[in-house]
């Protein structure tokens, strides 16, 4: 269930992190697509040896499930691998130095610790609900074209590439206390502003769009305004709702953490949890194993406590939902000749009610419905020859689905977007004239400032929008008074550029604009930063870790990686790969 991945990235790459804390550095390139190799001589070699087709596909299954613990969607269906120019050639040729380093110096991984990991990640699949490795298999691993297997030697490889990166990237950990207070404030060191805003919206007023005018960019635009394919499915749906007093019913059964652990709803709990002999006890056991950090956006522990409670109750609602839903599609596989009509019939059979999907691309679920990328993935692989699907849980019951209608890309008719396109036009002018009214008044203002006028009096006078936003840092990670106007970090980048007492170029966004004004640098709180220090200095050395391990990586690269089809790439091919830390 990829949706139930993204869903729950935070927790799947929680479990991931004690694994290998490999850094993530992704380069532009356009390769996006598997690697196809006519045979093995193709491939080159590797310490001279010859790579093979099997170790390469290996390795290729090993990269795509790493992106997919990493972001929660295969590479090949994510637009984020696509806009940072996902490089998977790349990305296996440096996953084979790693195995080959791995193999050349013994790292190996027990069979429990591999053992253990595939159980936390089964259980972070399902927030803490029961999944078994067939179900995983069948609902997530094939979507991929992968197998247990693969899933195993992955976690397995994982485990080793984390003592290979503790051995090499040890020096890298090094960091004095002196060193680590210079950083610390160097990052965070406070500056206050004030900035002048030109957004696009106070310029919507001077734009006048001419139909003739619309319908010239909507032709310069046509690409703009294509329906993508779309698809209408008929289905039934065993409501959550419909099964939570059986859900209430088993959790009121499970009298101790044992039980729970026996039904998989938490990991193996220790021996003093045991004696809990009542749900609230259990739930205690859950929220202090997973922290207090994990419910970040509970109120109090009580709040994340009924969390947890709900989560269990939904979980055992979807399971008793999903038991009912197996036992239709059951019977509607059974049915011949397969085709979709039979879902009607086996539904008005069993005195359920088919209902049917407003048309819906595949990036945007139906209206009225709570669910996810597993419900598309499954309606976009229907076919004729396919018209069903297997029960695909969501978050607001389980499905089975039936193919309706398919719907082709269109491009739409000017009438029926023409709203749309003056909007877009009317965007386009009033944003030029943002950013051309922005830079004007830049002149105005140092000119102005040369003279002893004030920032504030300058900006006051033209009428330019004012607003003084908290101080902030390198690492401050939040200014909810400007986000909406601002990019965060492009205010903090070009503030922290900008002297005491000057002020910034104009920058344009997609918004419209802005001009940095930095009245003043504040001195880091001393007491604050011996408190925090500690902590700042384990992550520094973890990040000095990572980046000695990509520096070691990149060598092997370009030594062991000589005589493959990526040396003859372009110059970049050596750099560091998403695989490697």
């Amino acid at each position: 269930m990829i949706g139930t991945i993204r869903k729950h990235q935070k927790w799947l790459w929680l479990v991931l992190v004690p694994i290998v804390i490999i850094t993530f550095v992704l380069y532009f390139s356009p390769y996006q697509r598997a690697p196809e190799f006519g045979d093995a001589t193709e491939l080159g070699t590797l310490a001279g040896r010859r790579i093979t087709q099997r170790e390469f596909h290996q390795a290729l299954k090993e990269v795509r499930l790493r992106y997919l613990f990493t972001h929660g969607e295969w590479p090949g269906k994510d637009r984020l691998a696509q806009q940072l120019g996902y490089d998977e050639e790349r990305e296996t040729f440096h996953r084979l130095v790693l195995l080959h380093k791995l193999q050349e110096l013994e790292v190996n991984v027990s069979p429990e610790a591999v053992a253990r990991v595939a159980r936390e990640v089964l259980r972070s699949y399902r927030r803490g609900a029961a999944a078994t490795l067939d179900a995983f298999e069948r609902e997530v691993l094939r979507q991929g074209g992968m197998t247990r297997e693969d899933f195993q030697r992955f976690l397995r490889n994982e485990l080793a590439i984390q003592q290979l990166a503790n051995l090499a990237g040890l020096v890298g950990s090094l960091v004095t206390p002196d060193e680590a207070k210079a950083l610390y404030r160097y990052e965070n060191e406070e500056v206050t502003v004030a900035l002048a805003l030109f957004p696009f919206t106070n310029y919507l007023d001077r734009v006048q769009v001419s139909v003739d005018e619309a319908r010239q960019f909507y032709s310069n635009h046509l690409a703009r305004y294509e329906i993508p394919e779309r698809v209408q499915l008929r289905y039934v749906r065993w409501d959550l709702t419909n099964f939570l007093s059986d859900a209430d019913a088993e959790l009121a059964s499970l009298t101790n953490a044992a039980a729970l652990v026996r039904f998989g709803l938490i990991p193996d709990a220790p021996q003093a949890t045991l004696r809990f002999t009542n749900l609230d006890a259990v739930i205690e056991a859950i929220y202090q194993q997973r922290g207090t950090n994990f419910y970040s956006d509970a109120a109090s522990p009580q709040e994340a406590k009924q969390q947890i409670r709900e989560e269990l109750r939904h979980a055992a609602a979807l399971r008793a939902a999903r038991k009912k839903a197996v036992e239709f599609a059951s019977a509607l596989f059974d049915l011949e000749p397969l085709r979709a009509a039979n879902l009607d019939k086996l539904a008005a059979e069993s005195n359920l009610t088919v209902r049917v999907t407003t048309p819906f691309d595949r990036r945007n679920p139906p209206a009225g419905l709570d669910v996810g990328e597993a419900f598309l993935t499954a309606a976009f692989n229907l076919t004729d020859d396919n018209p069903f699907t297997e029960p695909v849980v969501a978050a607001d019951g389980v499905y089975v689905l039936a193919l309706d209608k398919r719907f082709p890309p269109e491009i739409p008719a000017f009438e029926a977007v023409r709203e749309r396109v003056i909007d877009d036009l009317r965007y386009q002018r009033a944003l030029a004239l943002a950013h051309e009214h922005g830079a004007e008044f830049h002149k105005t203002l140092t000119n102005g400032m040369a003279q002893g006028k004030t920032f504030a009096a300058i900006c006051t006078s033209a009428g330019v929008k004012l607003v003084f936003p908290q101080p902030f840092s390198r690492r401050t990670r939040a200014l909810p008074e400007v986000e909406n106007l601002v990019p965060l970090l492009l205010l903090k980048d070009t503030a922290l550029k900008t002297g005491v007492g000057n002020v910034s170029e104009f920058v344009p966004t997609p918004t419209g604009g802005f001009i940095v004004h930095v009245q003043d640098r504040l001195p880091v709180d001393v007491k604050r930063m011996e408190a925090e220090l500690p902590e700042f200095i384990a992550m520094l050395r973890r990040s000095g870790q990572d980046e000695a391990f990509n520096m070691w990586l990149r060598a092997q690269a370009q030594q062991l990686l000589r005589n493959t089809p990526l040396a003859r790439r372009a110059p970049d091919a050596g750099a560091t790969s998403s695989s490697a830390r």
